[in-house]
């Protein structure tokens, strides 16, 4: 680095660098002005900035292969690039015949990569240590994790995965990758309201209270991978950072009335997989947000895909319940038998539920009934309820093998 002021390029930063986020630090220097040239050299580009100024045609004859030059000057490029050859205009034409242009030089606003140019003030001159931080959008990452289900012992194995996404127009070569989970606040533009898609279910359903060895940033975690690594621009690249064998999970099943309503006809039940993130009986370690895939192995031996649910930021010592997909054989009807009036306020409402199973083993249903607003509360019920919260009542409903299982509750309900 030269003494006084002078421009340091950088070439390579991403293409859709946010200039107003860009951090150059190093010792005893100040930054007067700083440029964001992402005008990239093409074809195309190179004659829209010739607009004005005179190239060089070279015509190669066929025949003979001997070369014509002539002087033009290029007129416009809108959809086409018309030239001006003497006392005539010319549309250069894309028809297969040998013509090149030849540029005097490469216009100074064209690089060949984005490049960042910041013009500093340097005290002295001299090698000095200096960083270049900013944001960009089309660099990211995300969770993922495939978990592999043995129904005969009760375990689950789980592999997690980081995918890297790069789009960001440059690539990062033999790159220190450090991944930051969590979700940080950005400030965007104000936009129209936009409709939201109603909540999913829950997949926690306990918020774990352990704390790891992992590193923390503020209020969250961070994911260094072990090795240097290459993104390519346009690519996308996966590095295993989560590979846990044998850890106790449950297979159940769960069906949740909204109202306290009919259904018109019988309804699957939800297929559950329940299992924990803590450090002693669980999978051990912070999970960030993604997608979680389930597999089974079939009579042989071969892993079969049966389901995926999503999971938010997730603590350790957490309790993850996740849905894969609508259960076959199991089947919940709700059927309201009898609605009474009692006042202007107060309602009365006898309900059945009828639960089948066609599998040939026993299991267990978790039946919530939702809808219990205001001041409700059940009368009669054929089996022990509990309040999973002021809105829902849960059972924990036993079928036997390839059988039936019928529960009854009286609710009364007050607006």
């Amino acid at each position: 680095m030269k003494g006084g002021r002078q421009r340091i390029d950088f070439e390579g930063v991403s293409a859709q660098i946010r200039p107003e986020t860009v951090t150059l630090a190093a010792a005893d220097i100040a930054i007067v002005e700083q440029n964001f040239d992402f005008d990239l050299l093409t074809p195309a580009k190179l004659m829209e900035k010739a607009v004005g100024r005179e190239v060089t045609i070279v015509r190669v004859n066929p025949a003979t292969g001997a070369e014509t030059r002539e002087q033009a000057e290029v007129l416009a490029t809108n959809g086409g690039v018309v030239l001006k050859i003497g006392q005539r205009i010319e549309v250069l034409r894309d028809d297969g015949l040998p013509v090149r242009v030849i540029f005097d030089k490469v216009p100074d606003n064209l690089r060949a990569r984005p490049t960042l140019s910041v013009t500093i003030d340097s005290a002295h001159p001299g090698m000095r240590p200096a960083s270049l931080s900013y944001l960009t959008p089309g660099l990211g990452w995300k969770a993922d994790y495939v978990a592999l289900y043995d129904e005969a012992a009760g375990k689950i194995d789980v592999q997690g995965w980081i995918t890297l996404t790069n789009s960001s127009g440059t690539a990062y070569e033999n790159a220190q990758t450090l991944l930051v989970a969590g979700s940080p606040t950005q400030v965007s533009s104000p936009g129209p309201t936009t409709w939201r898609q109603p909540s999913r279910r829950p997949a926690l359903e306990q918020a774990g209270t352990e704390s790891g060895s992992r590193e923390r940033l503020g209020d969250f975690y961070l994911y260094p991978l072990p090795e240097r690594t290459t993104i390519a621009n346009l690519q996308t690249k996966q590095v295993g950072f989560l590979d846990v064998h044998g850890v106790a999970a449950e297979h159940g099943y769960e069906f949740r009335n909204h109202w306290l309503g009919t259904t018109d006809q019988p309804q699957s039940a939800k297929s559950i997989y329940r299992f924990s993130t803590s450090a002693h009986a669980g999978l051990g370690d912070q999970l960030p947000a993604g997608i979680l895939r389930f597999y089974m192995r079939d009579k042989r031996g071969e892993p079969q895909f049966i389901g995926e649910s999503r999971i938010d930021h997730t603590p350790m010592g957490s309790t993850l319940s996740l849905v894969t997909g609508d259960a076959f054989d199991v089947k919940v009807q709700a059927v309201v038998e009898k609605r009474t009036r009692v006042n202007e306020h107060d309602w009365k409402t006898d309900m059945r539920y009828e639960l089948s199973n066609a599998s040939p083993r026993p299991l267990t249903v978790t039946l919530l009934q939702d809808g219990l607003w205001g001041d409700s509360r059940i009368d009669t019920e054929s089996q022990k309820s509990t309040r999973r919260s002021a809105d829902t009542a849960e059972w924990n409903v036993s079928i036997p093998a390839n059988g039936r299982t019928v529960l009854t509750a009286g609710f009364d309900t007050r607006f």
